[in-house]
């Protein structure tokens, strides 16, 4: 077994332990609030602006490598990951901070904004190894299965953070004052 093998499965099991331990982590501890903890009403539209960054900074590593800026690629990947993981951190603080807030929508737009409120968790469960497996494979070298994955990772990830813009901005007006 060479060397890029036995990386690539000790990634492989590093991945799949944080794919399931950060979705049942959150599970759990959306369930957990903090007593006498002033509540962090302010981090919501911070992490939603995190997602839209993420969203764009996205769009522009997908520009980069498409014209041959690999670097500036890699750059724009790897802080992508590191707001989506500082996006999770202030979720988090978030909800073990405070009670969750229910849709006050009525009508047809209430139906909508439950498809792209169910879509975007689930799709945000499936995104973790999707990501973490794309960009273990360029970090091993393997560019051609890094490329045959982004193709599936990328719109993935594009619309978990464009739909956490969305949720947000459609539940903003129900949050308590």
């Amino acid at each position: 077994m060479d060397g890029v093998t036995l990386k690539e499965k000790k990634f492989n099991r590093l991945i799949t332990a944080i794919s399931i331990i950060v979705p049942v982590t959150v599970a759990i501890l959306f369930n957990v609030k903090i007593p006498n903890v002033e509540r962090l009403g302010f981090l919501p539209p911070i992490y939603a602006s995190i997602n839209g960054l993420t969203a764009l900074l996205l769009l522009m590593a997908l520009w980069a490598i498409k014209t041959s800026k690999r670097k500036l690629h890699q750059n724009l990947m790897t802080t992508c990951i590191a707001l989506s993981l500082l996006f999770l951190v202030m979720y988090i603080a978030y909800h073990i901070t405070s009670e969750s807030t229910v849709y006050g929508g009525e009508g047809s737009i209430r139906y909508f904004y439950y498809v792209i409120l169910f879509s975007h968790i689930a799709l945000s469960i499936v995104i973790i190894p999707l990501v973490l497996k794309t960009y273990a494979r360029a970090y091993l070298g393997k560019f051609e299965a890094h490329r045959k994955l982004a193709r599936i990772t990328f719109p993935i990830w594009f619309y978990v953070a464009t739909t956490g813009v969305v949720v947000y901005l459609m539940i903003s007006p129900y949050y308590p004052s």
